[in-house]
């Protein structure tokens, strides 16, 4: 019995939140990643997403909406890994540091804020090249960088513009992934608190009700940075070879100026269709895996 109650020690009892977490968040981008594509079409002015559907798979085929599926996985594999891991590391020490008792909500929130930050950073260079091969078909094709897959991307990257350019627009992904994992973790545990207790919901229902709630908020607080972080890693200099944009304040700036402040909401529905079922997904993996996890005593 002593046994039982002692905490499990090693090196799989450290690195299993990390595992888990970016195995649930790349099974979850398998299922994404059409939508995904033609959201980045979509904020790069091609169209409605029903436009940019059939336009894709007329054109270019079937197998575009999988069209950098390599690097999506790269940067579940980076970015959720770290993401995830560090907030349950995080979540953990705190809980320790408040004898055991269950976190108030501000606090889960700056865990969130600080892991996302982690995370970030970790998976910058595949969210670059994820960006560049979703967003290569819609150049010129003198201006097409023919990616064949993320490490090809990553090399060509290092080659052309040297080893920081894998951390260009790193800036807005941090900040977009701070909001946009504080907004997650907040209303989630609200949406759980309101379908649980309130409403007195099953496990699935809570888990699909709050996830939803959860994927709206997060697509709210993230999507101005996203659409921000998307024109700043996909510009190409002109012919004097200035960008259009000396940074991210200058194009939030512009683009504010440009088109209001909706602008910075230009594909919202469809962003919010995929980030809702994403996080939805992620954590029904991330359940289903503890539970397999469980089950064989790991």
């Amino acid at each position: 019995m002593g046994d039982k109650d002692k905490p499990k020690t090693g090196v799989w009892p450290t690195v299993k939140p990390f595992v888990n977490g970016g195995a649930s968040g790349m099974l979850a981008t398998c299922v994404i990643q059409p939508i995904d594509m033609i959201k980045v079409r979509i904020q790069l002015g091609q169209g409605s997403a029903g436009q940019v559907a059939r336009t894709m798979i007329k054109e270019e085929g079937f197998g575009s909406l999988y069209k950098g599926l390599s690097a999506g996985l790269l940067r579940q594999a980076t970015y959720t890994t770290a993401r995830l891991g560090s907030f349950r590391i995080l979540t953990n020490k705190a809980i320790e540091a408040n004898d055991g008792k269950p976190l108030p909500l501000y606090q889960k929130a700056l865990c969130g804020l600080t892991a996302g930050a982690i995370g970030a950073t970790v998976g910058s260079p595949a969210d670059l090249a994820l960006i560049r091969m979703q967003a290569d078909a819609t150049l010129p094709l003198a201006q097409r960088r023919n990616y064949t897959n993320a490490f090809h991307a990553l090399g060509r990257i290092v080659t052309d513009e040297g080893v920081l350019a894998l951390w260009k627009g790193a800036g807005p992904t941090v900040v977009r992934a701070m909001a946009l994992n504080m907004g997650m973790l907040a209303s989630y545990d609200q949406g759980v608190e309101f379908f649980k207790d309130t409403l007195g919901c099953g496990e699935a229902t809570t888990v699909l009700g709050a996830s939803s709630v959860s994927g709206f908020f997060a697509a709210a607080c993230s999507l101005p940075f996203d659409y921000v972080k998307t024109q700043i890693q996909k510009m190409q200099p002109d012919a004097e070879g200035k960008f259009p944009y000396t940074g991210s304040f200058d194009c939030a700036v512009k683009t504010l100026k440009a088109g209001g402040p909706l602008k910075f909401y230009t594909g919202f529905p469809v962003y919010c269709v995929r980030i809702a079922p994403h996080v939805m997904m992620t954590w029904i993996f991330l359940n289903q895996l503890q539970k397999l996890e469980k089950k064989v005593g790991l």
